[in-house]
């Protein structure tokens, strides 16, 4: 069989196992030991076996379980929620002001643990009901929320961008670098989008009541502070990342040792909380490693068949402009986002691409940042967006899956928007670099 035949069959096979319900983990190991046994016998199992084992054994891995916690704990604790009814002093009288009080606070709880999925449910909980109660119009609501929550695939520290790092084998410290002003530009083009429709139709999201206000904190001194303590852990880990202090992994301890100081000062730290939050951690982990083994496992097998010289060639070989190559993996990316979770995409096709951009001579640092807004998203694309079901999983009954995807149009609008500056003008992101 040709690698071409190989290649055809191995894609065919995913695919096919993907309908029948089973775990992306299983389905990659299950086709890489198939493909592993049938193409070169038992004998190659051992330089897979090696593939899977250089992938656990990353140093840089260890910060993904610390920001996790990092994000479970906060979850558990007040501290968002204070932060949440901090901005309402601050916004509460512009029109969509919650609505751009849950777009801030979204990208400060980005910057404090990177992760998608809780940041997507605690807002569910805070912010939705919040406004709706309030009257504001629900599409724009529900897309505050899911947009908001996908911040984490772009803001430091985003485990989507570690796991980039860890596949392209770029410097994580430079991929957060880089990555800041698109996260800054995609915050502040939310924050615009709510405006300008608010300022068109006050109704779509009316300003706080004395009532509602009266709910918030009293003084502006008192919101400050409790701005104070997230920004503090946020500083805490992105400084001393930054400032040469710690490595990735040494600083996602650091933000851990922070929460936990701040959950214990208010009062708030329990063995349940404790024991939720590590079951939280050790379940989400579970999830990113069995994923990572089975597709470290595949490509490995696949890379053994002469599979990546294989695509290197047709794609190297296509008598395009460098930008159409480009385009075509951005597509690429983008379709195989709407059916699988974001790390099988990472592990499925870096290993393929990134020696691609290195031959076209581009910055894979500048491909790392292209990527984590196409994983932004197919975060929110139908039909399996996660943003949809996690926030489905939160919000109030008369809220629909069809509500929360028609909600999500303009917001994929405006990061397909962002996902274009980037390719038009790399400087965007790679200024600081």
């Amino acid at each position: 069989m040709s690698i071409a035949d190989g290649t055809l069959l191995m894609v065919g096979a995913i695919f096919a196992l993907l309908i029948t319900g089973l775990p992306l983990a299983f389905i990659t190991g299950l086709v890489a030991l198939v493909f592993t046994f049938g193409w070169f016998g038992g004998m190659a199992l051992p330089l897979v076996t090696t593939r899977v084992y250089g992938f656990v054994t990353e140093y840089a891995l260890v910060a993904v379980p610390m920001f996790i916690l990092m994000a479970s704990l906060l979850d558990r604790s007040g501290i968002a929620k204070d932060l949440f009814n901090a901005m309402r002093v601050f916004a509460g009288r512009l029109p969509g002001g919650v609505a751009i009080q849950t777009v801030v606070v979204a990208f400060f709880l980005a910057a404090l643990s990177g992760i998608i999925g809780g940041e997507i449910v605690l807002l569910g909980i805070l912010a939705l009901p919040q406004m709706l109660r309030l009257g504001y119009d629900k599409h724009l609501s529900i897309g505050v929320v899911c947009a908001g929550g996908s911040l984490g695939t772009m803001m430091p520290p985003s485990i989507v961008l570690i796991i980039y790092g860890l596949m392209a084998s770029q410097s994580i410290a430079d991929l957060f670098t880089a990555a800041i002003t698109p996260a800054l530009l995609l915050m502040g083009s939310y924050i615009a989008y709510v405006l300008v429709r608010c300022l068109k139709n006050p109704s779509m999201g009316p300003p706080l009541t004395e009532a509602d206000r009266a709910e918030t904190f009293a003084t502006k001194g008192q919101a400050l502070k409790a701005i104070i303590v997230p920004g503090l852990i946020a500083f805490m880990v992105l400084g001393s990342i930054y400032g040469g202090v710690a490595s990735v992994t040494e600083a996602a301890a650091m933000g851990v040792f922070g929460v936990l100081l701040a959950v214990l000062l208010r009062g708030e730290l329990s063995l349940k909380t404790l024991h939720g939050s590590l079951g939280q951690t050790l379940m989400t982990c579970g999830m990113i490693i069995w994923i990572g083994i089975g597709a470290a496992a595949l490509v490995g097998v696949y890379n053994l068949m002469g599979g990546n010289r294989f695509i290197s060639g047709v794609i190297m070989g296509l008598d395009v402009a460098p930008i159409v190559i480009i385009l075509v993996m951005m597509a690429i990316l983008m379709v195989l986002g709407m059916f699988l979770d974001w790390i099988g995409v990472a592990m499925l096709t870096l290993p393929i691409f990134v020696p691609i951009i290195e031959q076209l001579g581009y910055s894979p640092i500048w491909f790392g940042i292209l990527f984590a807004v196409n994983m932004q998203v197919s975060f929110l694309s139908p039909p399996f967006g996660p943003a949809a079901f996690y926030l489905k999983g939160v919000a109030p009954p008369s809220v629909s899956l069809k509500d929360i995807f028609v909600a999500l149009l303009p917001f994929i609008a405006i990061q397909i928007c962002m996902l274009a500056v980037l390719l038009i003008w790399p400087s965007v992101a790679m200024w600081p670099v």
